[in-house]
C-alpha cells in the first residue's frame, strides 16, 4: 500500500459516523448488512448513511452487492488487513516488545516480532 492510499483510507475512517458504519460492518462479518438495517442500528438518516457508505466505498473499505431489492454492504477485510499491515510495517524499530502483542493479529507484526514466551507464574509456598 502506498502512503496516498493509506491517507484515503484513514481519512474515510476519520469521521465518527463513517467509523461507526465501518465498525458495524466489521462486526457483521462477511454476510454484511442491508443499508436499512445499518441506518436503524446506528440511528442515522438514510441520506447521511448513503454519503458515509460512498466515502467508505471510494476508499475501498466497503463493498456492496444487490440481493433482491436490498443492497448489502460488507467491510472489505482484505483492504482492512492491507491498511493494518501498512500501519504496522515499521512497528518495532529494534524493540519487538512494542508490537509483539499484535503478532498473532497483523501479519507484518508477525514478520518483525518474534513470539513472546510468557512464563507461568510461580507459586509461593505458604508455611503454616
Amino acid at each position: 500500500m502506498k502512503s496516498a492510499d493509506a491517507i484515503v483510507c484513514l481519512s474515510a475512517l476519520g469521521q465518527e459516523g463513517r467509523l461507526a458504519v465501518f465498525r458495524l460492518l466489521v462486526k457483521a462479518g462477511p454476510d454484511g448488512l442491508p443499508a436499512g438495517k445499518i441506518a436503524r442500528r446506528l440511528d442515522v438518516l438514510p441520506n447521511s448513511l448513503s454519503a458515509n457508505l460512498n466515502v467508505l466505498a471510494n476508499a475501498g473499505l466497503v463493498a456492496s452487492r444487490r440481493e433482491g431489492r436490498s443492497i448489502i454492504y460488507t467491510a472489505d477485510f482484505a483492504a482492512m488487513s492491507t491498511l493494518l499491515n501498512f500501519l504496522m510495517a515499521d512497528c518495532c524499530n529494534g524493540a519487538p516488545e512494542v508490537c509483539a502483542p499484535l503478532a498473532g493479529v497483523v501479519s507484518s507484526a508477525a514478520a518483525c516480532c518474534p513470539p513472546v514466551k510468557v512464563k507461568a507464574p510461580t507459586r509461593k509456598k505458604v508455611s503454616a
